[in-house]
């Protein structure tokens, strides 16, 4: 059974509690996300050192190398609209179909030293620029319309790794 792809329009995670991991936005103003970050990024590596890294819980859900794998790519894929949202004004980011990235990269299959240093490596790099930013209220859209602030897209790129953190029990 292939993992079915998320369709959800997780934006709701920017005015309320995510009743599944318990992140609020409204805990994580501009000046603590990088931070947050940072004091997760241990905990992927640690997850990724576990015996079971490869592991699905059912056949329908990824593995702990697998959600790690896709962080390391939402690392990278905030970091280039956070860098777009800097250049331009008002951008209109490209469409990532996250289950396709998954698929092509084939993130089962990758090896877990690899990801962990990826991972922290792109993590690393979020978080510098994220510290580097001189005005948050700088805007962005995706394709659908939905508008984020540098501010607003940094706390919902952080929601992804908080609630990823909490599949794979990090």
């Amino acid at each position: 059974m292939a993992i079915e792809p998320d369709t959800k329009d997780w934006t709701w995670v920017l005015e309320r509690p995510c009743p599944q991991c318990g992140f609020d936005a409204a805990d994580y103003p501009s000046g603590s996300i990088a931070e947050k970050h940072r004091l997760d990024l241990p905990r992927w590596r640690e997850a990724l050192g576990r015996a079971d890294v490869r592991d699905r819980p059912d056949e329908g859900t990824w593995s702990t190398l697998e959600y790690a794998a896709h962080v390391r790519d939402v690392y990278v894929l905030f970091t280039e609209r956070t860098e777009l949202m800097l250049a331009q004004e008002d951008p209109i980011f490209e469409n990532w179909d996250q289950d396709r990235t998954a698929r092509e990269k084939n993130y089962a299959d990758e090896d877990p030293a690899r990801v962990a240093d990826e991972l922290a490596a792109a993590g690393e790099t979020y978080t510098a620029l994220l510290d580097s930013v001189p005005d948050w209220h700088r805007v962005g859209r995706r394709s659908n319309g939905s508008r984020f602030t540098v501010e607003t897209l940094a706390q919902y790129g952080l929601h992804d790794v908080v609630h990823h953190l909490s599949d794979v029990r990090g």
